[in-house]
C-alpha cells in the first residue's frame, strides 16, 4: 500500500506527537515515584528519631 506524501507526513507527525505524550506521562510517573520514595525515606528517618528519643527518655 502506497501512501501519499501528505498522508505519510501526517502519520509521522502523529507518531511523534504520541511519543512526546508518552514521554511526558513517563516523566510524571518518575516524578511521582521520586516523591513517594522521598516520603518513605523521611518517614523512616522520623521513626528512627522517635525511637532514639524514646530510648533517651527511658534512660532519664
Amino acid at each position: 500500500m502506497n501512501l501519499s506524501p501528505s498522508a505519510s507526513l501526517y502519520l509521522n507527525q502523529e507518531l511523534v506527537h504520541e511519543r512526546i505524550r508518552t514521554l511526558h506521562l513517563e516523566a510524571e510517573e518518575e516524578r511521582l515515584a521520586s516523591r513517594v520514595n522521598s516520603v518513605r525515606k523521611a518517614r523512616r528517618r522520623m521513626e528512627r528519631a522517635s525511637r532514639r528519643l524514646s530510648d533517651a527518655l527511658s534512660r532519664v
